[in-house]
Formats: C-alpha cells, sequence, structure tokens
C-alpha cells in the first residue's frame, strides 16, 4: 500500500477528477470467501456502489473475473450510474484493473486488498486502498444517508462542477499538519 491513507487521497484529489475503480470478487470475497449465492452478493455490491456514487458523485467502475467463463471479449454494462466490467474469456479482473490504472494514472482510486493490484496502481500513479479501508467508507456514507433514495436513470451523467486552482494541491490545514510532522 502506499504511504497515503484513504482519507488523505480523498484529500489529495479533485473529487470530479478521480474514478474509483473496485476490485469485484476480492471485494465480496474478502471476509467470507467465494462461496454461496455469488450472484446475489455481486448485485448487492453494485446497488451499494450505485447508492454511494449518487450520494458523493464520484464515478465508479466495478470489475469482475470472466476469465473461467466469461465472454470471448470484455464485457461492460452501465447499471444504476455503475459501469460494471467482466474481464474476458482468459483475462484476469487484476489485468482490466492495470490497463484501466494505466489509463488514468492519478486520477483513479483502486480498491483491493490484492497488493500486485495495489502495486499496480501505484506504478501507474494512482492511489490503491483495501477493500476493508473502502467498505467502512461505504457503509459510513450509505447509513449517513438512510433517507436519501436516490433513483438514477441508466443514463445519469456524472455532474460537472467548474473548480478553480490547483486539485492536486493539498488543504491549507493538512499542509500545516505535514510541516509540523516533518519537524519531528
Amino acid at each position: 500500500m502506499s504511504g497515503l491513507t484513504f482519507f488523505e487521497a480523498w484529500i489529495i484529489f479533485d473529487p470530479m477528477a478521480i474514478r474509483i475503480i473496485v476490485d469485484g470478487y476480492n471485494f465480496i470475497g474478502r471476509e467470507k470467501g467465494l462461496h454461496g449465492d455469488i450472484e446475489a452478493r455481486r448485485e448487492d455490491l453494485i446497488e451499494r456502489l450505485s447508492r454511494y456514487r449518487a450520494l458523493k458523485g464520484y464515478p465508479v467502475t466495478v470489475v469482475f473475473d470472466g476469465w473461467r467463463s466469461g465472454w470471448p471479449d470484455e464485457h461492460g454494462e452501465l447499471r444504476g450510474g455503475i459501469e460494471v466490467i467482466f474481464s474476458r474469456h482468459g483475462e484476469r479482473a487484476d489485468q482490466v484493473i492495470a490497463r484501466m490504472a494505466g489509463e488514468l494514472g492519478s486520477a483513479c482510486l483502486v480498491v483491493s486488498s490484492d497488493r500486485e493490484v495495489a502495486r499496480n496502481a501505484q506504478a501507474a500513479g494512482g492511489v490503491a486502498v483495501s477493500a476493508g479501508e473502502f467498505e467502512a467508507r461505504l457503509a459510513q456514507t450509505v447509513s449517513l444517508h438512510p433517507e436519501k433514495d436516490i433513483p438514477l436513470k441508466e443514463d445519469d451523467a456524472i455532474p460537472k462542477t467548474e473548480k478553480k486552482g490547483n486539485p492536486r494541491r493539498l488543504s491549507k490545514q493538512e499542509r500545516k499538519k505535514r510541516i509540523r510532522l516533518n519537524k519531528l
């Protein structure tokens, strides 16, 4: 993992310039493994990510393995405002995530507890966080707004806001904190 915590990563990057890429099966299998009704757990994850996206506005992509019994080509669809990608037959989700992180560079935040996936994201200039760390953030966000049932249409676009200044510059408070820490 990088030297940044999950919350520092959110401070550093402009939220509208960052895409969250979730390693789907890594996320849903982190506690109980990939047993039971995988399809229901996959749908639950997509629904929770859709709700998170509606509340926070971050573009989210979730990537699932299709390497064992997937389509001959990479398959993608938009569901609840979430881009859902299944890797092609013979290709792992890790490879798709590495390719996407390479394309997005510092504009991506990869959610995976897989060290290799995290290293690939960091090598591309992005930030990687563990599935457990993001799960806590996801649960906190969704539980803080239980009354907000925001319906999304499939063609919902992420709202664009015009911002000025350097989107990668740390906040004044964070800069002061780092200066103080460096003096220790």
